[in-house]
């Protein structure tokens, strides 16, 4: 239930360009803009993950997804009360609980590991991140058959029902038990003595992480994963909404296919999380690997798919397809998600793995970086078409695949390495002692 309110939140996000529509269409003084109010959530997002840090070391990783889960629940109650002002207002409120809700529960996550089961929780981790996302998705599937149009009725209703699970979320959140700190401070830092001093030397610490070579490389990868991100949560599910000639009900498409991204991410979250032995062993690389290439070919189906000017309003226009195939569609949403799912699982692995000296730092960095790309993203989603989103993420998709395999590979290098000296010191001590 914890990670029910993220991912509730997640497939509301998704439907706000469908439900900013239709809600101006029944009063036309409303003027809030789907993708302009994601770009602000993202915006805020990447600004406060410099200042996430500070705030977990004041409050601890528990305290700082309350606070961030309250921000998830304002947002969406916001919805009940159409407002331009109030929306862009709660949407930079909600940049700033992302920042602290995400990094807090990156920093939780490190706490419940160590360089053994890392993996395998954060398999576990992105399985139930996205299991909700079944339910969700079922219910907006319900919920919109046979409407062209989204009415009050129904909007308040799956509003309704969100904020009730998102203040539930709040609450079982608020009973997580206390898991003692498992990071260390660098040893030229002074060791923190008051909780203002762990804020300030937080945010140092995060400052010199982000300018090592891995982490710079790191962020190409970083990068991706939020033009992906911004991608299949707020872009593809409204294209095919509006594509109207996908279908009869192209709105009951648009639900299915968030059934299809769930159904790809828990898949692969679970299957990596079962497998976590045997894909240590192999390394992280070849994940990321199979991760990208299971994108590029859902990138290359939906160019072909749906129609160029998709991603702003309905249109009868098509693709290279007559007519668009709806389970071409729902195919690419579950290869966006299985591909998110290689991704995301395995960046989350090295971050509480081998950046396992200063995890609060590294997942700020690394939902900093995300959601800068997201924001730029759903900036260029209102003025770039279909085609050239696609043309990005195949860009930003082979640089991050490729320079995260060479932090792997590093990596591995310096596990070899001090394997070695482990060895040889070993060995030392026992010929000493002979």
């Amino acid at each position: 239930m914890p990670r029910f309110i993220t991912i509730y939140c997640f497939i509301f996000i998704s439907l706000q360009k469908t439900l900013l529509v239709s809600i101006h269409d029944d009063d036309p003084s409303f003027n809030g803009d789907g993708y302009t109010s994601l770009a602000v959530i993202y915006a805020t997002f990447a600004l406060f993950n410099w200042l996430a840090p500070s705030f977990i070391a004041f409050t601890g990783p528990r305290t700082a997804m309350v606070v961030g889960a309250c921000t998830y629940t304002f947002f969406v109650v916001t919805f009940l009360f159409p407002s331009t002002w109030l929306l862009y207002v709660a949407s930079a409120l909600l940049g700033v609980g992302a920042a602290i809700t995400w990094t807090g529960q990156g920093s939780f996550l490190a706490r419940c590991s160590d360089s053994g089961n890392i993996s395998r929780n954060s398999g576990i981790f992105w399985a139930l991140l996205q299991c909700s996302m079944f339910f969700g998705n079922l219910f907006v599937y319900y919920e919109f058959q046979n409407k062209d149009q989204i009415d009050y009725q129904t909007r308040s209703l799956v509003i309704g029902v969100l904020t009730g699970v998102a203040v539930l979320g709040v609450i079982f959140l608020a009973t997580l038990r206390y898991v003692p700190d498992n990071s260390t401070v660098d040893t030229e830092l002074r060791q923190p003595q008051t909780p203002w001093d762990s804020a300030r030397v937080a945010f140092r610490s995060a400052g010199q992480l982000f300018m090592t070579r891995d982490m710079l490389l790191l962020s190409m990868a970083f990068l991706y994963t939020g033009f992906e991100l911004s991608f299949f949560s707020g872009v593809y599910g409204p294209s095919i909404g509006f594509t109207m000639k996908i279908s009869d009900t192209p709105k009951e498409i648009m639900g299915l296919a968030g059934i299809c991204i769930g159904v790809g991410e828990v898949f692969g979250g679970s299957l990596f999380g079962i497998l976590a032995s045997k894909t240590t062993r192999f390394g992280r690389d070849p994940i990321v690997i199979a991760g990208y290439l299971i994108h590029i070919v859902a990138f290359i189906l939906i160019f072909f798919n749906l129609p160029d000017n998709a991603p702003f309003n309905d249109t009868d226009s098509i693709s290279f397809f007559n007519p668009p195939r709806t389970w071409i569609a729902l195919l690419c949403a579950f290869l966006l998600g299985l591909g998110d799912a290689c991704f995301n699982t395995q960046i989350y692995s090295m971050l509480g793995g081998v950046f396992v000296k200063n995890s609060v730092g590294a997942f700020a960095l690394f939902k900093f970086t995300q959601s800068v790309a997201a924001a730029i993203s759903f900036f260029y989603s209102s003025h770039l078409g279909l085609r050239a989103q696609l043309g990005i993420l195949v860009v930003f998709g082979t640089i991050g695949a490729a320079c995260f395999c060479i932090v792997e590979w590093s990596a591995k290098r310096r596990a070899r390495e001090e394997s070695r000296d482990v060895s040889e010191i070993s060995a030392s001590i026992s010929s000493l002692d002979k």
